[in-house]
């Protein structure tokens, strides 16, 4: 029977006790974590030198013993053990034709039913070589079965590369810098390819037991010197849905503009959108003004209008099919792969200035000191008074107006700002996180050519629609808990207890105090970043804190928000380009009565797992956006080889020192045979490398400059040579924890030891 790993029952666990752990207690903490690495054992059990050297030893024998199986590359678990969620393969077809899935990452899993569907899955359904993403549910009579919660794709590996062609054959390399394993193409089609064309080729096997595999071309997707590959690389690699089905662009069509029926009247509330200049959605608009109520001086009614998708994206449409498999927009720099079509999402859906305009939308009563002290929704009409971008606003606050503002300023941008600082004061006094995120924004040109990168600004005008959005999300949330209608949450959990250690550890290194056994709390990391924001090491602080936090999710269950430290939060605000906000929209129109279009019963039975297919969803456009991005910057680069830059050493591993460019923004890697002619020892607690015969150190944080020796557009690869010298040894600093040694080529050392130690793999100079 396959064992089942149960989800955590509490959100803090003891620390187990230090030092090196008996089998027993090794095994049980691998049972309870699920998955987890070597790296992590060590650290939470405090191990060091001649310790991890015994872990890893009996971490080998309970893998030969069968007790223990692998995940991954890395990953262990206990042998046998699935998680409650995971992503699998349909393995084989039984005698009766049900479909068997075995976890993609653990060869030592068993193979488990595929349950029957309890409604339509979304794509058809699933068939032999398909990757699911299902839930494990184990029965009553103790078999274990899955069900499916979203169709992944094809499982036989696919590869998306560049052909290379000589006259002797025609190969397929990678996009993913990550992966080493290119393909022979031979068949007849394959012939006809250019050099340079992107293609799409399924993995076959090896031939020769050495030589690379044969694979099979399934599509041409382009050519690796168009203007735009980077997004149509990134579109491919992870899989984002594309398009739209001729029955969900058909019912985009014929929707039809919005009556008053059965709306409120809001036409006559200027409100007002504020949005990026190159925005072509508008999802929400403001509009603010004292409150008259005698009771509540100096108070101050929010009006927060969000576009009403849900009056023409029904349940169970192909609208909505379409929506919930894509689950979010994707936006590239040169692209946004939307979640409906532009028929909705630039244009009945979207709030434009001066067209009638269906909205949810939620009056908010701030009293003086920024406390909300109530709100209703309403199922309204609106037209937008005015379109205006942050920076437009912004200027017009700060004393320059052009001709569309100056008007707006007495009557609504003022009271805007007025009931914006109203707001900041109930904000202050509830101290969310205030980590700042330095975002780059890349111009690109009609052709598709960057012509620049620049810093995006922080203004006012951002925060103000921030946190009159925060607000408009804590009412959905409130409003639906008080109603007991059913809900997707936005939450965030407390940071770690080995997340809290490590920085710790980091901070002591600065010489700032912080206490392990401290519980996490947003108001002490804000102390932390307030007091160090002008100190060197401010930007590194910042960096180290954002890592240490734990990543939103969306779940049907509620711990709450750390990060902006709320009991309660759902995302409302933005419908047009989440999922999860329009699964809002449909509970509210159901629990207050707006109309019969709201949440089905059917959504409601299908919430978990819908939190978990827009959870997926998100994540994967995340990583999406992030490797175009990367992609886009080593493109702008890639003319600048032998140029030197000023960064930041941002990340410390074993192999070398990632380094982020001051300019740009773009992440590169400073191999450890570009930092000088010693050892390297990786001491992980003070996040620096350190020389073992000098002690220089090249420590996390550092300022640094580099030359740019490699740009890859097609895999957005940085490699950068190191130009300044490292710090030198700290008289102070207690003696490097035992990490892998990294040797730099030809140094003496290396040339006296015989060369590097066993299991590294030695360094190549460029």
């Amino acid at each position: 029977m396959a064992k089942l790993r149960a989800p955590k029952a509490s959100r803090f666990k003891p620390k187990p006790a230090q030092g090196l752990p008996d089998r027993e207690t090794l095994l049980k903490y691998i049972r309870e974590a699920g998955e987890t690495d070597k790296a992590d054992i060590a650290k939470v059990f405090g191990l060091k030198g001649a310790d991890r050297k015994a872990l890893r030893e009996m971490l080998r024998e309970l893998e030969a013993s069968g007790a223990l199986g692998k995940r991954g590359r890395k990953g262990l678990a206990e042998a046998g053990a699935l998680p409650p969620v995971g992503v699998v393969d349909v393995v084989e077809k039984d005698t009766d034709g049900e479909l068997l899935v075995r976890l993609t990452k653990g060869e030592d899993t068993p193979t488990v039913r595929l349950a029957p569907s309890r409604s339509d899955p979304l794509g058809g359904a699933p068939g032999l070589g398909d990757r699911l993403l299902v839930r494990f549910e184990l029965l009553e009579t103790g078999e274990t079965e899955a069900r499916l919660i979203k169709r992944l794709g094809a499982s036989a590996h696919k590869i998306l590369g560049v052909i290379r062609k000589s006259n002797r054959e025609v190969r397929v390399e990678p996009v993913d810098r990550k992966s080493k394993e290119s393909l022979i193409l031979t068949d007849p089609e394959a012939q006809k390819l250019r050099d340079g064309d992107l293609v799409l080729a399924q993995v076959g096997v090896a031939h020769e037991r050495y030589g690379p595999k044969r694979g099979k071309l399934l599509e041409v997707v382009g050519r690796e010197d168009q203007p735009r590959a980077a997004s149509l690389i990134a579109i491919h690699s992870h899989g984002i849905p594309t398009g739209f089905s001729k029955e969900a662009e058909a019912e985009a069509e014929a929707a039809k503009p919005p009556t008053l029926s059965g709306r409120e009247d809001l036409r006559q509330v200027p409100l007002v959108t504020i949005d990026p200049p190159d925005a072509r959605d508008h999802d929400d608009a403001v509009y603010a003004e004292p409150d008259t109520d005698p009771g509540n001086k100096g108070g101050w009614i929010v009006w927060v209008a969000i576009a009403d998708v849900a009056a023409y994206v029904r349940p169970g449409s192909a609208l909505d099919i379409a929506a919930r498999e894509k689950s979010n927009s994707v936006y590239f720099p040169d692209r946004v792969e939307p979640m409906l079509p532009e028929r909705l999402s630039a244009g009945l859906c979207s709030l434009r200035e001066g067209e009638n305009r269906a909205c949810l939308a939620v009056r908010m009563v701030f009293d003086r000191s920024g406390r909300k002290k109530g709100h209703r929704f309403v199922r309204g009409l609106m037209r937008s008074a005015a379109k205006l971008s942050y920076e437009q606003a912004q200027a017009a606050i700060d004393g320059e107006p052009d001709d569309v503002t100056r008007t707006l300023l007495k009557p609504i941008l003022e009271p805007l700002w007025a009931a914006y600082r109203c707001m900041l004061q109930g904000r202050l006094a509830r101290s969310p996180l205030a980590i700042e995120s330095a975002e780059r924004r890349i111009i690109i040109n009609t052709e598709g050519e960057i012509t620049s990168i620049t810093p995006r600004a922080a203004l006012e005008a951002h925060k103000l629609i921030e946190e009159m959005m925060v607000q408009a999300n804590v009412c959905a949330a409130e409003t639906l808990e008080a109603k007991k209608t059913p809900l997707i949450y936005r939450i965030h959990d407390t940071p770690s207890q080995d997340k809290i250690g490590s920085l710790a550890e980091f901070l002591a290194t600065l010489d700032i105090p912080w206490s392990k056994g401290e519980a996490p709390r947003t108001d002490r990391f804000n102390k932390l970043l307030g007091e160090t924001r002008e100190s060197p090491h401010a930007d590194i602080i910042n960096e180290v804190v954002l890592r240490s936090q734990m990543q939103a999710i969306y779940s049907t269950e509620n711990i709450g928000h750390f990060g902006l430290n709320l009991q309660r939060y759902a995302h409302f605000t933005s419908p047009i380009r989440r999922y999860a906000d329009l699964v809002v929209h449909r509970g509210l129109i159901r629990s207050l009565g707006l109309g019969d279009d709201g949440l089905t019963d059917r959504d409601i039975s299908q919430m978990k797992d819908t939190a978990e297919v827009i959870t997926f969803a998100e994540r994967r456009a995340m990583a999406a956006e992030r490797d175009a991005t990367d992609r886009y910057v080593a493109a702008f680069l890639a003319d600048k080889v032998g140029a030197s830059f000023h960064g930041r050493i941002t990340g410390v591993t074993r192999f070398g020192l990632f380094v982020r460019l001051a300019d740009t923004g773009a992440d590169g890697l400073a191999p450890v045979s570009k930092l000088g002619d010693e050892f390297f020892i990786h001491d992980d607690r003070m996040h620096a490398l350190v020389g073992e015969r000098t002690g220089a150190r090249w420590p996390l944080g550092m300022t640094v400059e580099v030359k740019l020796v490699e740009a890859t557009p097609i895999t957005g690869g940085l490699l950068f040579e190191m130009l300044s010298e490292p710090q030198p040894r700290d008289p102070n600093a207690p003696r490097p924890r035992l990490g892998a040694i990294r040797r730099a080529p030809g140094s003496q050392d290396a040339k006296r030891r015989g060369g590097p130690p066993k299991g590294v793999r030695k360094g190549k100079r460029h």
